[in-house]
């Protein structure tokens, strides 16, 4: 058993005749914290304004597809072993 004192008539349990009243302060930080969250949601709604609708991929001008074929040949096709340099002999051709 846990030791409690005896409780008395003239013990209501805690609520004297200040139970239940806030102060001035609790007030004060009630009406703080109002404000911030008006200022929160200006905000935010500042920053949604701003969100674009969608976030897919704009549409190019010319689909990869449709490119002439000299474009797609020259970036994908690797050098002929003419057009390379050889590099140990400081740059010279080979005879």
């Amino acid at each position: 058993m846990v030791a409690q004192p005896p409780s008395t008539q003239d013990d209501p349990g805690g609520q004297g005749e200040d139970f239940g009243k806030s102060s001035p302060v609790g007030l004060l930080v009630l009406l703080l914290f109002f404000v911030a969250v008006a200022f929160l949601v200006r905000s935010m709604t500042k920053h949604l304004k701003r969100v674009p609708a969608s976030f897919d991929p704009a549409e190019q001008a010319e689909p990869p597809s449709e490119r002439p074929a000299e474009d797609t040949e020259s970036e994908t096709a690797p050098p002929s072993n003419g057009d390379q340099k050889d590099s140990s002999d400081g740059g010279a051709s080979e005879r």
